[in-house]
């Protein structure tokens, strides 16, 4: 059987039909996902205005679980270039609910005179598609239009279908029988035998879904319950396939949030751990400046230690350098005294050496006392204050106008 070149299809529908198309069933609820909705669209206008050949529909998808969608597709032709030759291989486009986040599926979609080459490296034989720009989808980069280029390139190399031989009708059972495309291409041996080996499809014809192969005349019903347990088998794995890649992607997304969590404490903790650093370097200084300042009162206690007689009165340790400062050390004394009196009489009363109302007399006219003595310490270093500032005064005139 010869093959058929590529000529024109039937005129797609029109820019302005395929808009209203696509928004009209965009515009619905579901299934895909309303953030990708506005990408699908051009993707599906990218690809009808650069392949009118592939015209955007919607059908019934059944999944293996029995839950049928309705999804968008593109049905038609991908043109390829075999041998100098043009032919066109039927397709059909699925953009399951995760499009474009994940790749389409892609069937080869051969008619009732056509065959899947067995053993093809891209298509199983289902007519399941499988390249490598499929393999490397990358959202949001990879689009349908370069995937077409990329299948238009790869049916070129090895291309997936053949055309069945059929007997030739007798001529007396045509009396107007069409003619042989053999007179147009069956010049050259070469193409001749090119033509019983390969065909395309160059004509529209009704859509078949891509889990159901169509059986062919000459098939076997066991080759294609065969060919479909295969088919449903791939989609349970693709399937599979698509689940562990969400959960993974939801794990990764996890891990990357315990990552920012982990990265923020180990800030705190460096923080923290700055801040004691700091902390015990200021109490090593202070802890140096302790043993410095008890390395000296040792030394001076040594000294004087024989200094002191039995007759030494500790009061004459000290020397008051003017009246209020005096006054001060006389009033802190009484102060510091009569602390100590009421502080003994609180362990004499609770021991029950005193009663209690004794106790009270006691404390209040100590507490007389004391308030007097600490009244009149306040007033001595008002004082005191008063004269220090007088005298920085008086030496700063006296620097002035010096």
């Amino acid at each position: 059987m010869m093959p058929s070149p590529a000529h024109s299809d039937p005129s797609p529908p029109n820019s302005q039909v395929i808009l209203q198309f696509l928004s009209s069933v965009l515009s619905q609820r579901g299934p895909y996902a309303e953030d990708t909705k506005w990408l699908i669209r051009q993707h599906l206008v990218s690809l009808t205005t650069a392949f009118p050949s592939l015209v955007p529909r919607t059908a019934t998808f059944t999944h293996n679980d029995g839950r049928s969608v309705n999804l968008l597709q593109s049905d038609g032709t991908v043109p390829m270039s075999f041998q100098g030759v043009t032919y066109n291989i039927p397709v059909v486009i699925w953009l399951m609910e995760s499009y474009p986040r994940h790749p389409p599926c892609v069937y080869v979609n051969p008619t009732r005179d056509m065959i899947i080459k067995r053993h093809h490296p891209h298509v199983n034989p289902s007519g399941m598609v499988s390249i490598p720009y499929l393999q490397d989808w990358i959202y949001p980069s990879s689009n349908l239009v370069e995937l077409v280029r990329n299948l238009s390139v790869m049916f070129g190399r090895d291309p997936p279908l053949y055309s069945q031989r059929r007997p030739n009708p007798s001529p007396s059972h045509n009396p107007n029988p069409s003619p042989s495309p053999s007179s147009s291409f069956g010049r050259d041996s070469a193409n001749s035998s090119l033509a019983s080996n390969m065909g395309a499809a160059a004509f529209q014809r009704p859509v078949i879904p891509p889990r159901g192969y169509p059986p062919s005349h000459t098939e076997d019903p066991n080759e294609v319950f065969k060919r479909n347990a295969i088919n449903k088998l791939v989609e349970t794995v693709h399937n599979d396939i698509v689940g562990i890649r969400k959960t993974m992607e939801a794990e990764m997304e996890g891990l990357f949030s315990a990552q920012g969590a982990l990265k923020q404490r180990e800030e705190e903790l460096n923080k923290g751990l700055k801040e004691m650093q700091d902390e015990k370097e200021a109490l090593e200084q202070k802890l140096q400046m302790v043993l410095m300042n008890s390395d000296v009162l040792e030394a001076w206690v040594r000294e004087n230690e024989g200094m002191i007689s039995s007759d030494f009165e500790v009061d004459d340790a000290f020397e008051c350098v003017d009246v209020l400062s005096k006054q001060i050390l006389e009033c802190t004394a009484s102060d510091l005294a009569i602390e100590d009196a009421i502080y003994s009489l609180d362990k004499a009363v609770q021991d029950g050496a005193i009663q209690f109302d004794q106790y009270l007399r006691n404390v209040r006219l100590l507490s007389r006392e004391q308030f007097f003595h600490r009244g009149t310490a306040a007033k001595v270093r008002e004082s005191q204050l008063q004269a220090q500032v007088a005298n920085m005064a008086s030496r700063i005139s006296q620097y002035n106008n010096g």
